[in-house]
């Protein structure tokens, strides 16, 4: 099964190394030197990974092949997406890949039906369950301890407490102005 594991950036200086916008939890397995790794657009590549380094927060690598700015900068917007083992788990008890998640049964801890996850939102503060709703509506579920209670996957479910207003219109609205 194929994995996106990072997306290629800007180039970095003249020799070759690009930035890359990591989408692994596990960037020192997947974008290891000597990592050899799939590209959309499959043209691109493959792509072995020669280096990495740290640079301000932001990691770089240098691929075989590729020794100057102008060959990075030809790189910029691939995805490098790695081949892994179906049946592997991420190391972390709580963490999910995406394939793992994807189609599970939403509900809530009562048991009323909330739909199914058809896509995970990756964003900087945090995930979101995009779910469709049985009308086909879709809500958008944060993807945090405090309102996915439980994920059960040999029963292909969800468990979530959303607050009110999450996945309903009936939100209590506080206000502290005085009702006149």
């Amino acid at each position: 099964m194929q994995l996106v594991v990072a997306r290629i950036g800007r180039a970095h200086g003249i020799k070759g190394e690009v930035t890359v916008e990591v989408r692994t939890d596990e960037p020192e397995l997947r974008l290891a030197p000597g990592a050899v790794l799939a590209t959309d657009p499959a043209s691109a590549g493959p792509l072995t990974i020669e280096t990495g380094r740290v640079h301000s927060g932001r990691l770089l690598l240098r691929f075989a092949g590729v020794s100057d700015r102008n060959g990075a900068e030809a790189l910029r917007n691939t995805l490098l997406i790695a081949e892994i083992d179906p049946e592997e788990l991420p190391e972390g008890e709580d963490e999910y890949y995406d394939h793992q998640l994807i189609d599970l049964d939403v509900v809530t801890e009562d048991g009323m039906a909330v739909g199914r996850i058809t896509e995970i939102s990756h964003l900087p503060t945090q995930d979101l369950f995009i779910v469709e709703r049985p009308d086909g509506s879709e809500v958008m579920i944060p993807f945090v301890q405090e309102i996915v209670t439980e994920i059960d996957l040999e029963e292909q479910r969800a468990v979530i407490d959303p607050p009110p207003g999450l996945i309903d219109d009936r939100a209590d609205i506080a206000s502290s102005r005085d009702e006149s």
